[in-house]
């Protein structure tokens, strides 16, 4: 069956309802994903990057739901399908990835009995043939002394070995499509290096499409074709990661390229934090939701907010860029 796009999201809303009301935790996200191709979504914490993983796999908290939209995953309709026929997509078709591998694992399991658990429940393997998988999955994700590492438990791991387990265990059922929430994030920096690089090299060599979940800009500019700044629950900029991170058209992409440590700056240069903090998610401002942050704020972004629209390379909720006002070199002290 022919398909345009392996995955496509379409005006995704997910709502929360806790104690003090509703939170519109996605709020109209859309966006494809090629197969093959890597994907980075990008937000300060609570802008909806976990949320809209999390809504693709349906697996929303008890007190969360789909209110809007739909998930399209090779021609077929993810939020029109049943608990069951949802089960049989994830963990063959879609697997994920969790921040916390210690909080994914289970302490009294061994590493290789879980690693190779979805072969048994997908695929009905045996347990001994299930272990075989996972030895050799071990030794694919850079686990050394493989054969003896399966009968450990998560605790005898490392973080960076457990978390190459975890990625193992998406691997497992050999996937068209690998979620990665934030897999670097309780990481050292080498160690990070070497998790990307497992990643890079499982795309390149088995073409497996990545969405990629970072508040890392870093991380996105060495391993994403594309990139989606998320702010509020919304996108607020989608383009080639390239243009957004040579000419970002949105103040908060731009805001957050000024924010970190550049290699080429002047000695002594002070880092440029975004003034004031993420709005609260139960009270939202009207209009635009970066407006009370934003250096470039006019009048209109305070009554209105703006759609989603082509910006020269990119896309961009904006109404300065929209108006045709660029950011580039732009110098706010």
């Amino acid at each position: 069956m022919a398909f345009a796009h392996l995955l496509e999201v379409d005006d995704i809303h997910s709502h929360l309802t806790v104690k003090d009301g509703t939170v519109s935790a996605v709020n109209g996200v859309s966006f494809t994903v090629d197969a093959g191709e890597t994907l980075g979504i990008v937000g300060e914490s609570g802008s909806g990057k976990s949320m809209t993983a999390l809504s693709i796999m349906r697996l929303l908290p008890r007190s969360g739901s789909i209110v809007r939209g739909k998930v399209t995953f090779k021609g077929r309709v993810l939020t029109e399908l049943s608990e069951e026929e949802m089960e049989s997509i994830r963990g063959t078709e879609i697997a994920m990835i969790f921040q916390d591998p210690m909080t994914s694992l289970n302490p009294v399991y061994r590493t290789g009995w879980q690693v190779g658990e979805p072969l048994r429940i997908h695929r009905h393997v045996d347990t001994r043939t299930s272990i075989k998988a996972a030895v050799d999955l071990f030794k694919k994700v850079g686990i050394p002394d493989a054969s003896k590492r399966v009968g450990e438990f998560p605790h005898m791991f490392s973080g960076g070995m457990r978390q190459r387990a975890m990625i193992a265990m998406g691997l497992s059922t050999s996937p068209s499509l690998l979620i990665a929430d934030e897999p670097t994030t309780a990481l050292d920096v080498t160690i990070q290096a070497q998790i990307l690089e497992l990643l890079r090299t499982l795309n390149r060599d088995y073409g497996t499409a990545t969405i990629l979940i970072t508040h890392n800009l870093g991380v996105v500019a060495g391993m994403c074709d594309r990139v989606i700044v998320m702010y509020a629950g919304r996108v607020v900029e989608q383009g080639r990661t390239e243009d957004v991170f040579a000419r970002p058209e949105h103040p908060y992409t731009w805001s957050l390229l000024r924010s970190i440590p550049r290699l080429d700056a002047d000695e002594h240069e002070p880092l440029k934090p975004i003034d004031g903090s993420p709005p609260d998610m139960i009270r939202l401002p009207t209009g635009c939701k970066f407006t009370p942050r934003c250096p470039f704020a006019i009048a209109r972004c305070a009554k209105e907010e703006p759609e989603l629209l082509a910006v020269r390379d990119q896309l961009s909720r904006c109404w300065v860029t929209q108006g045709g006002v660029t950011l580039d070199g732009a110098d706010l002290g």
